[in-house]
Parts: C-alpha cells; sequence; structure tokens
C-alpha cells in the first residue's frame, strides 16, 4: 500500500491525456480537477453525493467525484464532461435543449453518456429511473 502524507504528485489520465498534479491525500478528485487541473465541468453541488453536479467517469462508470479521493483515481481512466466533447449524446442536449439550470448538467451528460455505452438498448423507462 502506498503511503501518503503532505503533498504528493499524482499521475491521473484525464479525458485520454496523462496528468501530473500535486495533492494532498486528502483532496477530494472534485478538488483537484476543478482547482489544479482547470476542468470545471464538474460541479461542487452539495459535496456529500446527493446531487450528482460533481459526476465523473472512472473507467467509463459514474462517480461522484466529491466523495473520491483524488489518491484513488490514480491508474484510472477518467472522464469529465469536457472529455465528452462533439459526443452523440452532448449533440443530443443542445440539439433538444436537454438541460435546466445548467449547473447539473455535466452529471446527466455523463450517467447518459455511460447508460448508452453500458446498455445502448435501454428504453425511457430505463433511462428514467438511471437518471
Amino acid at each position: 500500500m502506498k503511503r501518503l502524507s503532505g503533498i504528493t504528485e499524482l499521475n491521473l489520465l484525464v479525458n485520454g491525456e496523462r496528468r501530473a498534479v500535486a495533492a494532498r491525500p486528502s483532496d477530494t478528485l472534485l478538488r483537484v480537477l476543478r482547482e489544479e487541473l482547470g476542468l470545471t465541468g464538474a460541479k461542487a453541488g452539495c459535496e456529500n453525493g446527493d446531487c450528482g453536479a460533481c459526476t465523473v467517469l472512472l473507467d467509463g462508470l459514474p462517480v461522484k467525484s466529491c466523495l473520491l479521493l483524488a489518491v484513488e483515481a490514480e491508474g484510472h481512466r477518467i472522464t469529465t464532461a469536457e472529455g465528452l466533447k462533439d459526443t452523440p449524446v452532448q449533440k443530443a442536449f443542445l440539439e433538444f435543449n436537454g438541460f435546466q439550470c445548467g449547473y447539473c448538467t455535466s452529471g446527466f451528460l455523463l450517467n447518459a453518456h455511460s447508460l448508452i455505452a453500458a446498455r445502448p438498448e435501454a428504453n425511457n423507462e430505463t433511462d428514467r429511473e438511471r437518471l
């Protein structure tokens, strides 16, 4: 097991790019993405995992980045809303105005993208339940 204290350099794979960041062992992935890497698609909403505004994909599965330590994300593929550039789901959200105030849109985009990738045959009922 890796022992961490103070500031530690992490190598994260974010949106297909290797990114080196300096972080404390207690830093959440949300904080590192926003403050160290400037990726502000994931939002700090409730910061206790209820709202989903901070959702990112970890190895293709949605996770709440406010509940995950950045050190736990090392060695995994992280996808943020910025990494969904020009995907069909992003284009569909734009075409059909699939957002409300916009604050939680990135969480909906990432959950929808993950759902489509995992279960392309899903129907409206399945989609509603998952979202």
